[in-house]
């Protein structure tokens, strides 16, 4: 096989009036319905109404994005601070999961508030949704040919007993690279299943929301070890440094939470 020959998956869906659309999109918003309707039919079953989730979705998704956009912007601003007209640029990658969480935590709370819910409530119930829709989200980075991991062979690729389509992905001008989109996105699939199964052990409030912080930051940590574009403070990859801190917290919370009283209620209990 020539592998000069090897075209990449265009990265437009397709156009509309000379508006391209983006499979980056396309897989993000298909990420967002699917965990929006799971979030929706476990808010029913949990006593939430059936409007709560689209509610906050309205708020939390536009918040979420732009709070991801920041966040990269800003662990890139050698770049953008001199090509500010690129910034809204979202459709060519770009946005940070850890300034998403942070948008969509600060949002959520804030919701909970003014609605007499329970925070920890609605984040058990949202998490699994949330995983899913980070899993389904890591083939739009497949589809831009980002977010990939350092050089490889093509006999590694092939070992790896890939689908010819990914392992002709990886090859980016020239070379071929880790497909660490896809080992993350297992990853999240796995979560996804675990804290599914999670739903049934009647934890505590709360813990199911920190078992995905747990799960998502050590495969993240890892993963993260091997890509090439990190977002860096010094000589250390932020996203490391940030899913080791969220392990520790997420621990330590669970731990107080218990002790002092305050992760009382169940998960399958009712009430607000």
């Amino acid at each position: 096989m020539v592998v000069e020959n090897i075209q990449p998956i265009d990265p437009i869906a397709f156009s509309i009036g000379g508006l391209d659309v983006r499979w980056y999109g396309v897989i993000i918003g298909t990420g967002l319905i699917l965990a929006l309707i799971l979030a929706i039919r476990e808010g029913n079953r949990r006593g939430l109404g059936k409007d709560d989730f689209p509610d906050l979705m309205l708020w939390a998704i536009p918040i979420s994005i732009i709070s991801a956009r920041i966040y990269y912007v800003i662990f890139e601003w050698d770049y953008y601070g001199s090509h500010l007209g690129d910034i809204p640029k979202i459709w060519h990658g770009g946005i940070a999961i850890h300034g998403a969480l942070i948008g969509a935590i600060i949002t959520t709370y804030i919701f909970t508030k003014k609605k007499g819910i329970s925070f920890w409530k609605m984040a058990d119930i949202a998490a699994p949704s949330i995983i899913l829709g980070q899993a389904i989200g890591r083939w739009g980075n497949f589809m831009n040919q980002e977010a990939h991991g350092g050089e490889v062979s093509r006999s590694f690729l092939e070992g790896l007993h890939l689908p010819q389509f990914i392992i002709d992905q990886m090859y980016i001008n020239g070379t071929y690279y880790h497909p660490t989109f896809l080992y993350e996105s297992l990853w999240n699939i796995v979560g996804f299943i675990i804290l599914m199964l999670l739903r049934r052990v009647n934890l505590r409030r709360g813990e199911i929301f920190f078992s995905y912080i747990i799960w998502y930051s050590i495969g993240r940590f890892f993963i993260e070890g091997m890509r090439t574009d990190s977002l860096m403070v010094g000589d250390l990859r932020m996203a490391q440094l940030i899913s080791l801190a969220l392990i520790v917290v997420s621990i330590l919370a669970v731990i107080y939470r218990r002790k002092s009283g305050l992760a009382s209620e169940r998960y399958l209990e009712s009430g607000n």
